[in-house]
């Protein structure tokens, strides 16, 4: 009996003392649940009037991104990742006027945010495209003349957004001639029948300060056939070749040279408008002063901004045989009506021959210049 009352002892003993296992008092082994990375973004949520040209800027502490998707409009925002991803930025400009939703995620955490943009002080589009009508056809010579609405002072941003695809290629640059204009010029004529898109794609570019492109524009241009026109004045014929072939021979009477302003220029000419009839008027001169003349002519086609033209004259007599005109290049009627009639904006004629030469900026005189010197005109490295 004394026996087994030492055995309950025993066993009471170790209850009591809380040696055994899973003891009251003792903690319980566990693995902490880790925390997930930290995201920010900037702008906030919620923030208004935020500047377009603000970057979107989601940063990650404690652990990489792994997605970042920038969305406005249904289109995504481009952007660039640091080399350890623990930042994402914005690379494409923000649009004005415009909500924008930002969703950042790192591991276990996610975050948003949506912010919207403030509207330009100033909005910058695009006014006039030359030549560009629907159905128009033009010329290998022909330029992209863009007109904006107001002077861009950020060219290089604007010109970057300035797109030119053609279905036969060409190389090609911008020259801006003026603040609000900027020209686009082949490196040789375009090739011939094809069609070419011009695209400004300006939305959210700053042009300026608190100048924005607020909204894009596409125009499709119609390249023709290769027509260029060949005329020396000292033989005084005129010989329009179309794709490659001889399609008409012209006697002509160009400028009789006996003053700077009455000498026809050399150089290569594009053609600008047809008309039919055009009033001419001697410039510099009124009504009574030595010179003044004043008439109508008949299927003017123009060659440049300082009164040259290839048009009609009844005076076969001197075509072919001796240069009387103004300055313009006159054709016998019915060859000067199909010039006329079949002239496309852009359409080259090339005169040699004389000591005046046109300038580079008298009307469409763009090809007096080496590409080289055109590039010059660039907002682009």
């Amino acid at each position: 009996m004394l026996l087994a009352a030492a055995t309950a002892a025993c066993s009471g003993t170790n209850a009591a003392t809380g040696n055994g296992p899973g003891a009251a008092g003792q903690a319980a082994t566990s693995t902490p649940t880790p925390q997930g990375p930290v995201i920010k973004i900037s702008p906030a949520e919620g923030k208004a009037n935020v500047n377009p040209e603000k970057k979107v800027v989601v940063a990650a502490t404690g652990g990489p991104l792994d997605d970042v998707s920038v969305q406005a409009d249904g289109q995504s925002l481009e952007g660039a990742f640091n080399t350890d991803r623990t930042k994402w930025v914005s690379k494409t400009p923000l649009k004005p006027s415009t909500s924008y939703t930002v969703a950042a995620t790192a591991g276990p955490t996610t975050q948003q945010a949506t912010f919207t943009t403030a509207k330009p002080a100033r909005s910058l589009t695009v006014i006039d495209v030359t030549p560009a009508v629907k159905g128009e056809k033009v010329g290998v010579g022909a330029p992209i003349i863009v007109r904006f609405n107001t002077a861009v002072t950020d060219k290089k941003a604007v010109e970057q957004a300035l797109q030119v695809e053609a279905e036969k290629p060409a190389d090609g640059a911008w020259r801006w001639v003026a603040d609000d204009q900027v020209i686009y010029r082949t490196a040789k004529y375009w090739p011939a029948h094809q069609t070419v898109t011009f695209t400004a794609a300006i939305t959210g570019v700053r042009g300026g300060k608190g100048l924005y492109g607020t909204a894009d524009m596409t125009k499709t241009i119609e390249i023709g056939a290769k027509r260029i026109s060949t005329l020396d004045v000292r033989k005084k014929v005129m010989y329009v070749r179309e794709d490659g072939k001889l399609v008409q021979t012209m006697k002509v009477s160009a400028g009789n040279a006996t003053t700077r302003e009455y000498t026809t220029t050399s150089g290569v000419h594009l053609t600008m408008e047809a008309v039919n009839p055009v009033w001419m008027e001697s410039p510099g001169r009124k009504k009574g002063d030595p010179g003044y003349y004043k008439v109508l002519i008949n299927h003017a086609v123009r060659i440049s901004n300082s009164g040259e033209y290839v048009h009609a004259k009844d005076n076969v007599w001197a075509q072919g045989v001796r240069n009387v005109s103004h300055g313009c290049v006159n054709a016998r009627p019915d060859q000067a009506k199909w010039f006329y009639s079949n002239n496309q904006r852009g359409d080259v004629v090339d005169i040699k021959g004389t000591n005046r030469k046109l300038e580079w900026n008298n009307g469409w005189g763009f090809w007096q210049l080496s590409f080289k010197e055109w590039k010059k005109g660039s907002a682009l490295d």
